[in-house]
């Protein structure tokens, strides 16, 4: 299986979803189309993955738009599709729904409780990554999948096949460190978690976090 994965900002990788392709013996490949302005074809993507970044979908950035496109051309041929935090927000665009500014700002570690039983194995409660103020409103005819205690809307899954998620559980303890290290000043103002950069790095990495990311992936690999 051929996994294309669109990286939109150096310090949010693929972490554990990089780990979960080479566990099945798939093969990556990673886009950066802020930087090179490349993307992938549908016909040559087994399953596509969009990550997260410090943009907004409503930016002034041409290639947004080139995003949705694909992310349009996969939905048609029914590709297995995972997004996460802005890849959840775009692909909530493409279903006819909208992005905003959330009430709250959720910059640090909060547990995520789960809405219903669509995806077998993933536990009630995570303890989780997340680093947004942008938020998506369901699309039509999605499955709520998870909640925080600031936003309702932490999670969809769309037709079997489409995961969208506005927090993260890709994220190593390696790529924490790298979030935080490049980007920690985003934690510093008008945080609803009030969390700082060192609090948010003392936080030991959920070992349930990674088991929950490749049960999404195996059960959107065989959907």
């Amino acid at each position: 299986m051929r996994i294309n994965v669109l990286q939109h900002t150096p310090n949010e990788g693929p972490g554990a979803i990089k780990a979960w392709a080479e566990d099945r013996d798939n093969k990556v490949y990673v886009y950066h189309p802020e930087t090179f302005g490349i993307f992938p074809k549908a016909d040559e993507t087994d399953m596509l993955v969009v990550l997260g970044g410090p943009m907004s979908p409503g930016d002034d950035l041409p290639w947004l738009e080139e995003e949705r496109q694909l992310i349009k051309d996969c939905l048609k041929q029914h590709l297995p599709i995972l997004g996460i935090c802005l890849g959840a927000q775009q692909i909530a665009i493409c279903l006819g729904s909208s992005v905003h500014p959330a009430a709250h700002k959720e910059v640090g570690w909060a547990p995520v409780y789960k809405q219903n039983d669509a995806i077998a194995g993933l536990p009630d409660k995570l303890l989780a990554l997340h680093w947004h103020q942008d938020m998506f409103e369901m699309p039509a005819e999605s499955h709520l999948l998870y909640s925080s205690d600031l936003l309702a809307n932490q999670g969809f899954l769309v037709n079997g096949n489409v995961i969208g998620l506005q927090f993260h559980l890709e994220t190593l303890a390696d790529n924490v460190r790298e979030i935080v290290i490049n980007d920690g000043a985003y934690a510093e103002s008008g945080n609803d978690l009030h969390q700082t950069p060192a609090e948010i790095l003392a936080q030991p990495l959920p070992s349930a976090n990674k088991r929950a990311i490749y049960t999404m992936l195996d059960y959107l690999s065989v959907h």
